[in-house]
Order: C-alpha cells, then structure tokens, then sequence
C-alpha cells in the first residue's frame, strides 16, 4: 500500500451494541496513531476526556493528535479530502455509520470515492450479545448487515452465560459468513486487530519522554484491565523463495472464515524481477501495489495474517506451497495476469484509479484487453483476462438493480470499465 493511502474503516451497529464504546477505546489506546473520526455529533465521543486542543468549524482537534469531525452523508467526499491532506498526519480514519447512511451505502461511497489518499479498510459490524434476539426482531435487517461485514464484534460479552455467548456467536457466525467473528467486553478490541500503529519516536534507537497520551492510556488499561478482550491469532510468513502468482492467488481465493486483514510484500520472482508487492487485503477486499527493490534489501516474502478461529499452521502450509522452489516450477508467462487485476491503475493526473475489476464480484468478468506489460510506474496495467472467454464493459450508468452476488451492490462509474472499485469477495 502506497504511503500516501489512509485505511478507512466503517464502523456499524445498532443503538445501544456498544460501537461508541469501541471507538472511544480506540482513541483512548491510539497511543501515537492518529486516527481521524468521523460521527454524526460530537455527544458521544468522549472529547472533554481527552482534552481538546482547538476546533475549527466542525472539527476537533483532539489532545492525542486525533482528529473529530461531525458529518453527515452528504459531507463524506468533503471531510474525506480534508482529513487526508498530509498536513493532517492521519494514519487511519474511522466513520461511524450512525445518522450517517446505511454501512451498505457507505462502503460504496468509499470504493467509488475519486480521493486517491484512501484504501478500504474494512466493514465493522458491532452487535449486543446480551439484545442480539431482540435486535434482530427490532432490525430485521440485522442478518443483512452481519452478511456483508468483514469484521464482527460480539459486543457486551460480559452480560450474557457461556453457554448463551456460544450460541449467539455461532448464531452471528453463520449470518456473517466468511467474516471475522471476535467477542469482546465493553468494546475492549486491540486496535491492531482494525489498522497498524504508527510508531513515532523522536529518538531513532526508540527512547522519547513520556508523554500525557501515554500516562492516560495506562491508566486507562489499569482501570479496565480486568474486561476482557478480544481474541485474535497474528500469524507470520516469511520466505527466501519466490511465491508462485498462481499459487497465491488461489490461496487467497480459498482461504478460511475468520481470516481478517493480510499485510506485507510478496517476490513473484522471476515473473516480475524488479518489483515487490505490497499486499493488502482485508475482507472481502484486495490490492496489490508493485514498487521497485529498495537497494540491498533482501528479496524476501513477508506476510502476516491476522484474524479469528483460524488454523495457523495450516496458513503456514498453504502459504509455503506457494513457493517456487526450482526451476521447474518457474512460473509461466502469463502467470503474474490475475494479480494484476488487483493493482491500482495510474491516473492522467498522476493519481491511482482502483483496477476494473468484474461488476462486484470481486474476480467477475473482465473487459477484453491486451496482456499486461511488465510492470512501468508511469503506465497504467491494462485489463488482463485470465479465462478463455471474455464479457466486453460498455456500462455508463448505475445499475438498477444491483448483483445478487455483490455485498455491495454496483459501483459502476463510466471512466473505470464494469466496476470503479469493486471489493474482492474471497471466492
């Protein structure tokens, strides 16, 4: 993922399941990222706790760098450019869906957004384990919402037996698919589940004075050091081989349920020598972005993989299949094409357009096209198809009615072929 590009994560729930909990614990732990929020009014966020700093029409300057803005739907794309201007220093941006619009509606505006300093960065659903069966009689749309999460937060686990915890997460589990299901207590999740910390430190060997933010997220963690948290598996994958394009592409295409967010860089090796790929992926949602070696560096793949109710060592088995280990196993010529169906394309302006993707489906139906170059930062990829049959894209308008196999209903957008952004689905 290119510096420039800000996760940008959608954080979704009913009254009352605990989401402003969550985002407050967030804030209150970024302890040196900074994380831009945005939510219909400020009442909820706990500001005068965390001391503010200045305001400016209607953003807060928070005290621990954060930044709060009060919008609403119509006001997205505005705050949107505003808070990732470089001057902000973001490192992620959180939106609560409440007041705002539907998560649904949400998640299209962030993949058909033309602001090129953002990434997806996830659907967080967060629902009440204590009301989870009332809340599904009051909201019947709840199973829709939980189907098209890629992350699910069993909230106030805390109030509800054991035995009644199982089954409402098994009950949500299976609503959400191939989600991410974690249960948690007072909205206790580890930001590192959602986005990376950004470390700054002053001194380069990593000493710097403590700071205020520090002194009140200790004592915030001794506070609340008994609720429990959510559990999550990290798992790391580093290899000396080239990774076969083919191989990782069918590991990402059958990966487990719980399997959240995938980060690093990947060596295709000999099927493109002068670039490693920055890998991102979280949910349903995948992109590559090649960038030349930095001199010395070794050539190495290096993942890490971060979700819930997986089998670590069977990711370790399927990722080290995926290497090449002789010659006979070199990749052939067209091998790298499905993985660059999912790198950004460079705009005219200099910008990067998301890759045309088929309409929703993650892999879809490509436009017909010419096999991609090797890769040259200032030419765009052209659409690659990795079947024998190919559907030509002559769509300029939305869809009225949207896919039955897209979470996320029809982006479509005249200037980017069948799909301006459409979220990778797993399959």
């Amino acid at each position: 993922m290119s510096a420039q590009q800000i996760p940008v994560v959608v954080l979704a729930g009913f009254l009352g399941s605990g989401k402003t909990t969550l985002l407050n614990h967030l804030l209150r732990t970024a302890r040196g990222t900074r994380v831009g929020v945005m939510v219909n009014d400020f009442g909820s966020i706990e500001i005068d706790a965390m001391t503010v700093a200045g305001q400016v029409g209607s953003t807060v300057s928070l005290g621990n760098g954060c930044l709060c803005c009060a919008v609403d739907a119509s006001e997205l794309d505005t705050y949107l450019e505003t808070l990732t201007r470089p001057s902000a220093r973001l490192d992620v941006i959180v939106i609560e869906a409440s007041g705002l619009a539907e998560p649904q509606e949400l998640v299209r505006m962030l993949l058909a957004s033309d602001n090129d300093r953002i990434v997806y960065g996830g659907l967080v659903e967060v629902v009440d384990a204590a009301e989870f069966d009332a809340t599904r009689v009051r909201h019947p749309e709840t199973d829709r919402h939980l189907g098209i999460a890629d992350l699910v937060v069993v909230n106030k686990a805390d109030r509800v037996q054991e035995d009644e915890l199982r089954r409402v997460r098994e009950t949500v589990a299976a609503l959400a698919g191939r989600a991410a299901v974690v249960t948690a207590a007072y909205g206790r999740v580890d930001p590192e589940l959602l986005f990376d910390r950004a470390a700054r430190t002053g001194d380069p060997d990593g000493a710097r004075q403590l700071s205020f933010e520090d002194l009140y997220a200790d004592a915030y963690e001794r506070e609340h050091r008994d609720h429990p948290h959510a559990a999550y598996e990290t798992v790391s994958f580093t290899a000396g081989d080239p990774l076969h394009p083919r191989r990782l592409m069918d590991f990402l295409d059958s990966r487990p349920e719980g399997l959240y967010r995938i980060k690093g860089f990947a060596d295709f090796g000999a099927a493109d020598p002068d670039h490693r790929y920055v890998t991102h992926a979280v949910g349903r949602f995948l992109r590559f972005y090649p960038e030349p070696w930095p001199p010395g560096e070794p050539r190495l793949s290096q993942l890490v993989l971060i979700g819930a109710g997986t089998d670590g060592q069977a990711l370790l088995r399927a990722l080290d299949g995926c290497r090449v280990t002789g010659a006979a196993e070199t990749p052939e010529e067209h091998a790298l094409w499905g993985v660059l169906r999912y790198v950004p394309e460079p705009r005219e302006d200099g910008g990067a357009v998301p890759g045309a993707d088929g309409a929703g489906s993650g892999y879809g139906e490509p436009a017909e096209a010419d096999p991609p170059a090797p890769y040259e930062t200032a030419a765009p990829y052209d659409e690659a198809a990795p079947h024998d049959e190919t559907v030509p894209c002559d769509d300029t308008v939305p869809d009225d009615e949207p896919d039955d196999d897209d979470p996320y209903g029809d982006a479509y957008d005249g200037r980017y072929g069948p799909a301006h952004d459409a979220p990778y689905d797993g399959r």
